[in-house]
């Protein structure tokens, strides 16, 4: 039975915050998830999730990482603090290891990255904590651990090339080489 058919047990609060700056995506996203129930708010800005989250802070929320006002963990923390048993998820285009690892530490529930449908984000909100992901079917390749790994020392570093150079003991422009390319598959 899918999670569209499916009776979802969404609590006492079915509320749900969508922040995403991409619309199409917010309305397709905000469609799918009234069909399964949720009482749904849309957010276009980090502004507005703020505002959203101020309001009335949701029991569920569905946050992108990067938007062209900011950084969609600034919301995860303000709802966080609003309300500690919130379930989030962060979504982004973007998928890193050290941006999952931040977002995980400061709150969200969960991390997917984009393209993800919506039975995905609906099984990532309404996951126990004791639920264990099934294997991957497609394991990251050792190219794309590595680039990863730079990826989560840059971010340790905060963002400081010469600093994360030298913890890697590895050239300077080498490691610029690496940043300015895109993650290998």
């Amino acid at each position: 039975m899918s999670v569209a058919t499916a009776e979802l047990d969404l609590g006492p609060d079915p509320s749900l915050l969508l922040l995403d700056d991409d619309e199409p995506f917010l309305r397709r996203l905000s469609r799918a998830m009234e069909k399964r129930g949720f009482d749904v708010r849309e957010a276009g800005s980090i502004a507005d999730g703020l505002n959203a989250v101020k309001a009335s802070p949701p029991a569920y929320a569905v946050l992108d990482l990067r938007l062209d006002d900011g950084n969609g963990l600034e919301v995860v923390e303000a709802l966080r603090e609003a309300r500690p048993d919130a379930r989030i998820v962060v979504l982004t285009g973007y998928g890193a290891i050290a941006t999952a690892v931040a977002a995980v530490k400061i709150g969200a529930t969960d991390y997917l990255s984009k393209p993800a449908d919506a039975n995905d984000i609906v099984s990532a909100l309404l996951a126990r904590p004791e639920d264990k992901p099934a294997p991957p079917e497609n394991p990251m390749s050792a190219d794309r651990v590595r680039w990863e790994h730079i990826q989560r020392v840059y971010e340790l570093c905060d963002r400081n090339v010469s600093e994360t150079a030298r913890r890697l003991n590895m050239h300077r422009r080498t490691l610029q080489r690496i940043l300015a390319k895109r993650s290998p598959r």
